[in-house]
């Protein structure tokens, strides 16, 4: 039995260039540089423009870490090519973002102004003081960095107030009723 996205191969794009020695993998692209360690029992082999990643053995950590190891493979490949982005909102009266520097700087209704500063690898971009749009090559960091400034302000489901992700659909609740 092995895994079905394990066995997948990847294809790799015109322009990048991956490099395997022993159970180092790295790729570089046109948006940068990415490493990776592959886990012991799970080699991967460069085979005209794809890269095949298979299981040594047949037993089960070995079989858990085939398909991980081949996604994060994969979403290395496609984030030196294309990059990732995250796109939010910030919905509210009031409730506004600014660059400042590198970083930005959130009014979300508190007695102060928070300034998140970009990771290694990440960049912002604010195309209007309301939507704020997270960049990098790194899939997990994206994510993460996207997620960190949603927890600032979490929408709540009455007014749907809060910085949500663009495609989220927040559901929304009655609120008291009148008499």
């Amino acid at each position: 039995m092995a895994s079905h996205i394990g066995k997948l191969p990847i294809s790799i794009p015109a322009g990048d260039e991956i490099t395997i020695n022993g159970q180092e993998f790295s790729v570089k692209g046109p948006k940068g540089t990415d490493s990776y360690t592959i886990p012991e029992g799970i080699t991967a082999k460069v085979e005209g423009n794809e890269l095949i990643v298979t299981a040594n053995d047949d037993l089960r950590p070995t079989r858990a870490k085939h398909g991980l190891a081949r996604s994060i493979m994969a979403s290395m490949v496609k984030g030196v090519h294309d990059g990732y982005t995250k796109s939010l909102d910030i919905v509210g009266t009031g409730y506004r973002a600014q660059m400042k520097g590198k970083g930005i700087e959130f009014s979300l209704g508190y007695s102060h102004t928070i300034t998140v500063e970009p990771p290694e690898g990440i960049e912002f971009e604010l195309p209007n003081p309301n939507q704020v749009i997270v960049k990098g090559t790194d899939k997990q960091a994206v994510g993460q960095v996207a997620a960190n400034i949603r927890k600032l302000r979490a929408p709540e489901p009455y007014k749907g107030k809060g910085i949500k992700y663009s495609d989220e659909r927040i559901r929304r609740k009655a609120g008291k009723a009148g008499k």
